[in-house]
């Protein structure tokens, strides 16, 4: 069916030109990564779940690193198929060097951050504004943040900074949410799993997430003296709860403070908008925004804001174990649930998703959409999907023609995106569950001119997060604000990335800090990573 609809598209479409392209280039990366679930098969939620990846670029020579999550063999009454044989090297978290020539060195065991945990989603961060990216891990129990010292290792200064997660940490994402120049922290709970709990339809495989009790998230305050306080009380966070998945942070309504989006699986997901005054109301409801197109409770799983039309606002993306959600922002509550007028549901309803992004891979000024599936409550391997963005709502499926990886199938998980080689299109890394991860290059001929945009803060965080940057091409004018945790359990490229077609050069790229303060950049040109540091 896929096929024969991506062609009647493609016939509309009228030509090949221009068409997104990826390739499959692990093997010679020098990337060897397979996750794993710690059992013989796949018998339990905590099996299921995933892991995500980070890029960042630990070492500050330009190129983004790669930071990708694995579960591990736990005890084995955690397990109701434990390994019969342990693994002559347990399985751990990997970071991986970007050497720039399209290599990648492993250096987990020299930058110390392989992790001792069954972890879940990493995200990335300079939490003390010390000129270096910061590292966070959830985990099954525990979450573990590693300092950057700066010299190519890391060390764990989780108890130190006064990071006490218990329960199932999943989904997180960094956020200033009052805006004080120091990053804060979310964190998503998925449930209150028992391993020894074995009610069941055995067509079910193992008891799934209504089955265990919802649980409430988190959120640190950084005291911006390397350590952080609980507040999720005080803001209002704790008294909702939920069954977190992934998680992203960004102003959905243009007032310069930070919201948070949560994707609940089987609960309706929440949507806290930022009171600016240290608190939070939760308005998913009224937003539109918490539940399925026909107002289910869905299996909502990675989130992303992206301006779908240039508009100006932040659209929401959520991936799903079945329609996906595309809701459009009028600028006016609640949002606008399109996704079957754009073409996505009757494409992705046979799928359940997981990974995405959304992005311009073909650098013709509009944003693009991938998502990647695989099977829910079995090891069941499916294809995976690109979404080319027509323009006015609409989206084309041109997974048939963006490569041989399109055509295979796997247990897709967690995935994370970034032009690591710096040629202006964006790449992408998989994490598929218990199986070997997949680097996509990005290598669409035919695509267009860029700018990508890296972000210095000084007397906002470091990392600039939560600044809005908006470039102006003529008629094209696009908008992206820099989010750090987005899609499923991972976070994308610190730098901002715009398709700019045939524009032979950008009018002025504008910079909103997180503070409100406006900086300009006059005339610049195409086909460049520009740095916009704070004055």
């Amino acid at each position: 069916m896929r096929a024969l609809s991506a062609l009647w598209l493609f016939v509309l479409a009228g030509s090949l030109s221009g068409q997104i392209q990826f390739q499959d280039v692990t093997a010679q990366s020098g990337i060897e990564f397979t996750h794993s679930f710690g059992a013989e098969q796949l018998g339990s939620l905590l099996e299921s779940a995933g892991a995500g990846c980070v890029w960042l670029d630990y070492n500050n020579d330009g190129k983004p690193d790669l930071y990708v999550v694995s579960g591990r063999p736990l005890e084995k009454e955690m397990h109701p198929y434990p390994l019969r044989k342990p693994p002559a090297v347990t399985p751990h978290n990997h970071l991986y060097r970007n050497d720039g020539d399209g290599k990648f060195t492993d250096v987990t065991e020299q930058a110390g951050v392989a992790g001792d945990g069954f972890g879940f989603a990493a995200i990335a961060a300079d939490f003390d504004n010390d000129g270096n990216t910061d590292l966070l891990v959830t985990s099954y129990g525990h979450v573990t943040l590693y300092r950057n010292k700066g010299d190519g290792t890391f060390e764990d200064v989780t108890t130190k900074a006064g990071l006490e997660v218990k329960g199932w940490a999943i989904g997180a994402a960094w956020l200033d949410y009052d805006r004080d120049g120091c990053v804060d922290l979310f964190i998503g709970r998925y449930v209150k799993f028992d391993p020894k709990y074995r009610s069941f339809y055995a067509a079910d495989n193992y008891p799934g997430p209504l089955d265990y009790a919802a649980e409430s998230d988190l959120l640190f305050h950084n005291t911006c003296h390397g350590g952080f306080t609980d507040v999720s009380e005080k803001a209002g966070i704790a008294n909702y709860k939920g069954r977190a998945m992934g998680v992203t942070a960004a102003d959905f309504d243009g007032d310069g403070y930070p919201d948070i989006y949560v994707a609940n699986d089987k609960t309706e997901s929440f949507l806290f908008h930022n009171k600016h005054d240290g608190t939070f109301e939760e308005i998913g409801v009224d937003a539109g925004v918490a539940f399925g197109q026909n107002g289910e409770s869905s299996s909502a799983m990675g989130p992303v804001f992206f301006d779908m039309n240039n508009t100006g606002r932040a659209d929401l993306w959520v991936t799903d174990s079945k329609y996906n959600r595309l809701l459009q922002n009028s600028g006016k509550l609640p949002f606008t649930d399109v996704t079957q007028k754009a073409g996505i549901s009757q494409q992705t309803a046979q799928y359940v998703s997981w990974g995405t992004g959304a992005f311009d891979f073909d650098n013709d000024g509009l944003k693009d959409l991938m998502v990647f599936h695989g099977g829910l409550i079995h090891l069941i391997p499916q294809e995976h999907s690109v979404f080319r963005n027509l323009g006015g709502g609409k989206f084309q499926d041109v997974s048939t023609s963006a490569g041989a990886f399109f055509a295979a199938k796997s247990v897709g998980r967690g995935a994370c995106f970034a032009d690591y080689d710096n040629d202006g299109k964006v790449d992408a890394f998989l994490v598929n569950l218990g199986g070997p991860g997949v680097l996509l290059r990005n290598t669409s001929a035919s695509s267009g001119h860029w700018l990508t945009v890296k972000l210095v803060g000084t007397k906002s965080n470091r990392d600039a997060i939560g600044a809005r940057v908006e470039v102006d091409a003529g008629e094209l004018k696009q908008f992206a604000e820099r989010v750090a945790g987005a899609g499923y359990l991972s976070q994308d490229d610190a730098r901002l990335h715009f398709g700019l077609g045939a524009k032979p050069g950008v009018n002025r790229v504008v910079v909103t800090w997180p503070d409100g303060a406006r900086q300009v950049v006059e005339g610049v040109k195409v086909d460049q990573i520009l740095t916009v540091t704070e004055k």
